[in-house]
């Protein structure tokens, strides 16, 4: 069997352990976190029911022919709902676009809500009933176990254990179905997703239906990530990694190309981006700031999420 390039926890540990247990958990997460950004978790509570649905109903949207798929575009939302087309989004340091297509579901608040205007209406999808209904309840199911992750690691940073709690709950979060359609032709020095990092606090990403998902260690070396079944790949985002000052690392990432003989396999992959409410204070805790150091400035998630957006050409 071949050795495991990021470690696994057992979320069941944290939730419904003992005292010892939860504190073996704690420890365990925020050391992966620290050394290696990277983590696979078990028993994490999400329905691989659920997941197989979605994913049977993401494979049929995007079976759909191009002008359908156009048709649930919204580019006044910057990607942020609906139908991103293929040859879009970009890595923030590259010029050449990655080679996906993707669908985005967001938060879901009432009409009378006061963060209602943050949030638009996700996009239905006539052809495929299934989709946003199944995508909203996965969505859920993230929100639920991202937050007791982030239970474990206000612990691990010796903050309240809901520290992030308020900030997550209605938080700006982001359910991403990404296609890679089959290769066809040699890419112009393209990859199906260049190296980056993430955005938000932490990602979520059921296993993907190929691999290619590889982390650059320590040792600027390019790692394969080949999560068991039943696991979720966990990763930390940008603004956690700001948050604790570099103490939690956002490890780049990437998604290569397959072997030539592999190029008529398409890939499609669940990345959930857990995002808190945008008027968050992503300044750098003082615990995590040595002699009075921050490597960052002040910004709102807000301000940084909507910074992003514009590197990697989503936001014009």
């Amino acid at each position: 069997m071949a050795k495991r390039t990021i470690p696994v926890v057992d979320l069941s540990k944290f939730t419904e352990g003992t005292t010892r247990q939860r504190n073996a958990f704690v420890k365990k997460l925020g050391k992966a976190f620290h050394e290696i950004g990277f983590v696979g978790v078990k028993n994490h509570g999400v329905s691989q029911q659920l997941i197989d649905d979605f994913y049977a109903a993401s494979k049929a949207f995007f079976a759909l022919p191009t002008d359908t798929k156009r048709s649930y575009e919204k580019p006044e939302l910057a990607g942020q709902r609906g139908y991103t087309a293929f040859g879009t989004e970009h890595a923030k340091q590259s010029k050449v676009a990655d080679l996906k297509e993707f669908f985005q579901i967001g938060q879901t608040v009432p009409a009378d809500h006061p963060l209602k205007s943050q949030y638009p209406d996700n996009v239905e999808v006539a052809e495929e009933a299934d989709f946003l209904r199944l995508g909203v309840e996965l969505y859920r199911a993230f929100e639920k176990a991202g937050g007791s992750l982030l239970e474990a690691i206000a612990i691990h940073l010796d903050l309240p254990v809901d520290y992030f709690t308020n900030h997550i709950d209605e938080g700006n979060s982001i359910l991403r179905a990404i296609h890679y359609p089959p290769i066809r032709q040699e890419p112009k020095s393209a990859i199906r997703a260049e190296q980056h990092e993430d955005i938000n606090l932490i990602t979520l990403l059921v296993g993907a239906s190929a691999g290619g998902l590889q982390l650059l260690n320590m040792d600027d070396e390019w790692m394969p990530i080949m999560p068991e079944e039943d696991e979720i790949v966990i990763n930390v985002g940008d603004m956690l990694q700001r948050l604790t000052n570099d103490y939690l690392k956002s490890t780049t990432h990437r998604v290569v190309n397959p072997p030539r003989e592999e190029w008529h396999k398409p890939r499609l992959s669940i990345p959930f981006f857990l995002h808190p409410k945008s008027g968050m204070d992503l300044t750098c805790l003082d615990r995590c700031v040595e002699d009075g150091k921050a490597n960052y400035e002040p910004i709102t998630a807000g301000e940084y999420l909507d910074e992003r957006l514009r590197e990697i050409g989503l936001k014009k």
